[in-house]
């Protein structure tokens, strides 16, 4: 867990970077960005900003090769407002967890569907067998003549 002071940074880096993408960054190869999460290493020297982009596998590497240019001029506006000693440096990675998601919604569908084929298919249907399967204990019975004499033979 990081220091509050790492989160701190790390929060207003990702609000620097975004502005600066909105509006000074004017890369024509640069895509639909979402900043999604800064994470920085404890001594706040590195900090990797993790991003989406909106499109294609194209688009992505198009994005990936702008941010990579901008990269320097992100740096020295992230160090001009932060007001630090020494500015962390930036580094840039694809966040593929909006991807993975998406796959696992679909593979959830997919088990929702089997599981409605499979309750369609168990609406009409009988056990195989008794209807009550499970063992009972054994009933005793009690006999009045219990106490009588069995007759000899």
């Amino acid at each position: 867990m990081a220091s509050p002071r790492v989160r701190k940074i790390s929060d207003r880096i990702k609000v620097i970077v975004a502005e600066m993408l909105e509006r000074r960054i004017k890369d024509p190869r640069l895509g639909f960005v979402t900043i999604t999460e800064v994470r920085m290493t404890g001594d706040a020297q590195n900090a990797t900003i993790y991003y989406t982009v909106l499109g294609e596998a194209a688009d992505q590497e198009a994005t990936a090769a702008a941010l990579e240019s901008a990269k320097g001029v992100l740096r020295a506006e992230v160090g001009k407002q932060l007001g630090m000693r020494t500015v962390p440096s930036l580094a840039f990675a694809f966040d593929g967890i909006p991807e993975s998601a998406r796959q696992l919604d679909e593979v959830l569908a997919r088990a929702r569907e089997a599981d409605a084929a499979v309750a369609a298919a168990r609406a009409g249907a009988t056990p195989a067998g008794e209807a009550d399967p499970y063992k009972k204990p054994r009933e005793v019975v009690e006999d009045d003549d219990a106490d009588a004499p069995a007759d000899e033979v």
